[in-house]
């Protein structure tokens, strides 16, 4: 167990035959518990800095190990956001890409469809221009008929005409 001032302060020493100047060694052990005191005093002292340090230290790894948690979190977030990028961006890309395709599959339809349209038209106008070749044929062949020049031949008195008209007005 350690010395305390006042035990310096109450220590006798035995009184020996021609031993220490009493003033001198009492001047001396008062110089030792000033200094002692001043010795305690300092390390009470000092060991409640060293407990104040060591609240802030513990505060401040608690700190620390607050800020390393949320890095960790923020960086784990992060990458959780990262990779939900990532997906949506794929998914936006099968959608474009599946939307392309369909796009490009009824564009080749209509295409064909068009070409088959087209290809039925060119075959109907010339089964039109072939009738139409036809009729205008037929109708030169009436044209070219010997009918035409009997009719001319055939005349008729404008007398008659109005004599017939005039029974059929009575009647």
């Amino acid at each position: 167990m350690p010395l305390t001032p006042l035990d310096i302060h109450n220590k006798e020493f035995n009184k020996g035959f021609r031993g220490y100047d009493e003033d001198e060694v009492n001047e001396f052990l008062d110089q030792v518990i000033k200094d002692y005191e001043l010795v305690l005093r300092e390390k009470k002292e000092l060991e409640e800095r060293l407990s104040e340090n060591k609240d802030r230290l513990g505060h401040f790894a608690n700190i620390e190990e607050t800020l390393n948690k949320s890095i960790i979190i923020a960086q784990e977030a992060g990458e959780e956001v990262k990779r939900n990028a990532q997906k949506e961006a794929k998914l936006i890309v099968k959608e474009a890409e599946k939307n392309a395709d369909r796009i490009v599959n009824e564009s080749l339809s209509k295409a064909r469809k068009i070409a088959m349209e087209i290809e039925d038209l060119k075959k109907q106008s010339k089964v039109f221009r072939t009738r139409f070749k036809m009729l205008v044929a037929a109708q030169l062949d009436l044209l070219d008929n010997d009918d035409w020049d009997h009719l001319l031949e055939y005349e008729i008195d404008a007398t008659e005409l109005k004599s017939t008209e005039a029974e059929d007005s009575f009647a």
